[in-house]
């Protein structure tokens, strides 16, 4: 949590209030502190999950950079300003910005580097879910964005099991303004938007396990005993494809079934860990 409130909102917020209040009085502190911090939120807004405070979020932090340099435009004209720093404090305000600079372009750019699909044997699989709103929490192929890919480091004893696991994709639902449950953290995970949301199968294919009786934890509480939960494991071809984490009683198949794309397999719960 205070790592979100950091990176989410404090750090956001002194970016800006930075452009608002002590605006660069050079030309090319001009250049370096719009560009440094325009590169910091663009990097936060592809990493940072999102999920809390609230999606949109980055798009207002953007808009109150606009506005900043927009207001710094019309109060001062650029030509008025004098090309290079004329104090230390103004030299190291510019070097603050080109810090920023770089990491904003490199977590920007590990970001947009991660859409791109990896040098691997790709599977074309549908939506698993039924109608509502949804977004991607870990999925990228890439550490930076997705850390299900730590499993594959096999000197860490607890990841050795779970190789599979960094083919893994999270996801949380969008409901009223986009926000992800009604209140901040809250227990009860029926009040979480991807609570109860329908799985439908991703491809044609044979159950080869399912799993339904598991209880559902409040948030945070969860079985590290058994992580899936309640699951549904598909096969299709070489390749099982796991549903976890569904909700009580809600499984809708038993091993042996065959389903095609889009068949009803349960909902979204929070069974596991």
């Amino acid at each position: 949590m205070a790592l979100i409130l950091v990176t989410q909102v404090a750090l956001p917020l002194a970016l800006n209030g930075w452009l608002a209040i002590l605006p660069a009085k050079s030309l090319a502190g001009f250049v370096a502190q719009a560009a440094g911090t325009g590169a910091l939120l663009f990097g936060l807004a592809r990493v940072a999950q999102w999920a809390l405070p609230v999606w949109w979020l980055p798009l207002v932090y953007g808009a109150l950079w606009f506005a900043a340099r927009l207001a710094r435009l019309l109060r001062h004209s650029l030509s008025d300003l004098p090309l290079y720093a004329q104090t230390s404090l103004a030299w190291a305000g510019n070097a603050l910005a080109i810090v920023l600079l770089a990491l904003g372009g490199h977590c920007g750019a590990k970001a947009l580097a991660g859409q791109r699909l990896p040098p691997l044997e790709i599977l074309d699989i549908a939506n698993q879910f039924g109608p509502g709103r949804y977004l991607v929490g870990h999925g990228d192929p890439n550490t930076l964005v997705n850390s299900h890919l730590r499993t594959l480091d096999q000197t860490v004893d607890r990841f050795r099991p779970w190789p599979g696991q960094s083919h893994a994709a999270d996801f949380f639902g969008l409901g009223t303004l986009g926000l992800r449950a009604r209140g901040w953290r809250p227990a009860d995970p029926a009040v979480y938007a991807i609570f109860g949301a329908e799985l439908r199968a991703p491809c044609a294919g044979s159950i080869v396990a399912a799993v339904g009786a598991m209880p559902d934890f409040d948030v945070p509480s969860k079985d590290s005993e058994n992580r899936l939960g309640n699951h549904v494991i598909l096969r299709w071809g070489n390749t099982e494809i796991v549903l976890a984490h569904m909700r009580q009683d809600s499984v809708a198949v038993t091993p042996g079934d065959t389903v095609a794309v889009w068949d009803r397999l349960g909902e979204v719960g929070n069974s596991g860990a």
